[in-house]
């Protein structure tokens, strides 16, 4: 290794680590010695945004990480990372002889539902946590909807009821229910959330809130009070959980497993390591950040540029974020946006029908293209897929 050479080691290749590699890359592209590596277990880049789009039946691209690291200098490396060595600087990756080593960590492991919240849940519910298992989901729903039957879908947050309406409109013969605790669309103002709950009454969902699941079972879904409802195929997207691979490796953690980060989003008991996007515990001066793709690429791109400005000897700012919208898919041919005040509270305005659709395909499409510009252009503070945060 040169005496110059820095190695920054990225953890995951979503949405939040693509940003950070590729952008991180294009900032180091004059700074002599700086070596990236991006380690993911999967070598084709996954869409989170559109999970339930695949759930539905539909084909989307496939959009492999080598491509999106091609020219950039980038190294990739497939596997899991399985520990973090945090006195030597090293990461264990299965399938990978030899660990590899950091000078700057990039932990960026994202979130997925929380399975072990309710019984039944991990053996008998789909989930959107992967392509494959979304995938078979829409297999089951195919079969399904040959001779009719009923799908559940738990969790009234934006996820779960993009996902009932993309099933009720792709197969109008099954009987859709989305389960809440709250009435879904609670966080936006009364005229967007109206507008939700209308597009879902159209497309045939049951929406049935104030309830909670207790148990999941093969063909049935038990609530609180004992009613059983019959359900073909559940979909549970209620509660998240991190990896444990942060707290098994003595980095500080809260509660949740998130590291603990300071105002620059380093952690607070191993500064060479940066926590982003669901993987960290953010705090703004209005409350904590929530995980979303809308605040999590611009943690990303702000640690990219944090570390290309430490390399250089320079300071760096403290990060400041601000949400801008919260964008639902009804389906394929609706949609509704509520935009927020910058902790997400509702504003007065919003967009529904097809300005929206257009809206929220610009959001969830903008990911990919941002990787691709990226390589070249080292980008704005503002996002296409929404947010807004300081300069670094």
């Amino acid at each position: 290794m040169s005496a110059i050479e820095h190695r920054v080691l990225v953890l995951g290749a979503g949405y939040t680590g693509m940003m950070t590699a590729v952008r991180l890359a294009h900032r180091t592209r004059r700074t002599p010695g700086t070596r990236i590596t991006l380690v993911n277990p999967s070598p084709r880049f996954t869409e989170r945004l559109r999970m339930h789009q695949i759930a539905a039946g539909q084909e989307l691209a496939d959009v492999r990480i080598a491509e999106l690291l091609d020219g950039t200098g980038i190294e990739f490396a497939e596997g899991w990372a399985t520990e973090i060595d945090v006195e030597a600087r090293e990461v264990s990756v299965s399938g990978i002889d030899e660990p590899l080593a950091y000078d700057t960590l990039v932990y960026a492991l994202g979130s997925s539902t929380d399975t072990g919240l309710v019984p039944g849940v991990a053996e008998h519910a789909y989930t959107l946590n992967d392509p494959r298992t979304a995938r078979r989901m829409s297999q089951d729903l195919a079969r399904l909807a040959v001779r009719g039957g009923a799908v559940t879908v738990s969790g009234g947050g934006l996820t779960g009821v993009e996902a009932a309406a993309e099933i009720a409109e792709a197969h109008p013969g099954l009987d859709v229910t989305l389960l809440s605790r709250e009435v879904p669309g609670s966080m936006m103002g009364a005229k967007a959330q109206a507008y939700l709950l209308a597009g879902l009454e159209r497309l045939g969902v049951t929406v049935r809130s104030g309830v909670t699941v207790e148990k999941v079972l093969p063909a049935a879904v038990e609530l609180a009070d004992g009613e059983l409802l019959d359900s073909d195929a559940t979909l549970w997207t209620a509660g998240v959980r991190v990896p444990r691979l942060a707290a098994e490796s003595r980095i500080a953690v809260d509660e949740a497993g998130r590291i603990l980060v300071d105002a620059t989003l380093r952690s607070v008991s191993h500064p060479e390591i940066h926590a982003i996007g669901d993987a960290a515990r953010v705090e703004q001066a209005w409350g904590t950040l929530h995980g979303t793709c809308q605040s999590g690429i611009p943690t990303a791109a702000y640690t990219a540029d944090a570390i290309a400005r430490r390399l250089r000897g320079k300071q760096v700012k403290p990060f400041r974020f601000g949400y801008v919208h919260q964008p639902v898919s009804l389906g394929r041919k609706d949609a509704v946006i509520q935009f927020t005040r910058p902790d997400e509270t509702p504003r007065r305005m919003y967009l529904k029908g097809r300005s929206a659709v257009f809206y929220k395909e610009t959001v969830s499409g903008s990911p990919v293209q941002t990787y691709r510009l990226t390589k070249k252009l080292a980008g704005a503070a503002v996002w296409p897929h929404g947010g807004r945060s300081t300069k670094v």
